[in-house]
């Protein structure tokens, strides 16, 4: 009963495992429109990197629950959640970010015979991930309240760009989505925050009374009227909010 737990990881790491297989089978399609230009496009397949992603955040939050429900709670356990976190929101989304990156660079001229050192940069999430996950590992700070981006809130935001890519019929959202500069910044800014010490609320509820999780709570409403009015566009505005609301309340975090 004990590996119970263990085994929801695993299931995380599995997770993370098909999402990275769905990423590396869409290549770059080059397709002729009706005026006879070219058009590059990424199969829409991608978007089950997306489904698999949010199956192994879905595991990765059960595999606690589990853990507590059995009395479970070990060092290997905690280990392995990092292990597998690292492949399912740390290496995916990287691979997704590689992908828009490859299809960005893609449109411009010979942008086909571009060096994979242009792409390279997406890798950084992966590294980040990783450092982020050790330090988490090790530092006593983070019971009650987290230091620097979850790991996962990081790689489901990502997660959503495909699906917000194919989804959200707005030429200005595409625009940005395939500009590589863009791409980069964002390379750097989730990279950073999950480095970071900055202090973010966790998600963890020790009860479920009002006065202990009054920002959760306000965060979880966000959310539900965010999806109902800009549906997925919703992932980056709640993902601001989970940040903000973090930064002006980091001293009263439970």
């Amino acid at each position: 009963m004990k590996q119970i737990p263990n085994l929801f990881t695993l299931l995380n790491l599995f997770f993370g495992c098909m999402a990275i297989v769905f990423v590396l089978q869409n290549g770059i399609e080059i397709i002729p429109d009706a005026n006879g230009q070219q058009l590059l496009v990424i199969p829409e397949k991608i978007w089950m990197a997306s489904l698999f992603i949010g199956l192994a955040a879905l595991v990765d939050f059960l595999d606690g629950f589990v853990a507590r429900l059995f009395k479970a709670v070990s060092p290997m356990g905690k280990q392995l959640d990092s292990l597998a976190d690292v492949v399912s929101f740390g290496v995916a989304p990287a691979m997704i970010i590689y992908q828009f990156l490859r299809l960005s660079i893609a449109q411009e001229e010979d942008g086909l015979e571009t060096s994979i050192l242009w792409m390279a940069p997406a890798f950084f999430i992966a590294c980040a991930a990783a450092w982020r996950l050790a330090k988490f590992n090790i530092d006593t700070r983070q019971e009650e309240q987290f230091r620097g981006i979850p790991t996962p809130a990081a790689g489901l935001l990502v997660a959503c760009f495909p699906l917000i890519y194919w989804n959200v019929q707005q030429q200005w959202v595409t625009e940005i989505l395939l500009n590589k500069w863009f791409l980069y910044f964002f390379i750097a800014f989730i990279s950073l925050l999950m480095v970071s010490n900055i202090p973010i609320m966790s998600f963890k509820f020790r009860d479920f009374g009002i006065k202990n999780n009054l920002y959760r709570y306000l965060l979880i409403l966000l959310g539900i009227i965010a999806v109902l009015f800009i549906k997925w566009l919703a992932a980056p505005v709640i993902f601001i909010a989970y940040l903000l609301v973090s930064l002006l309340t980091k001293n009263r975090h439970t």
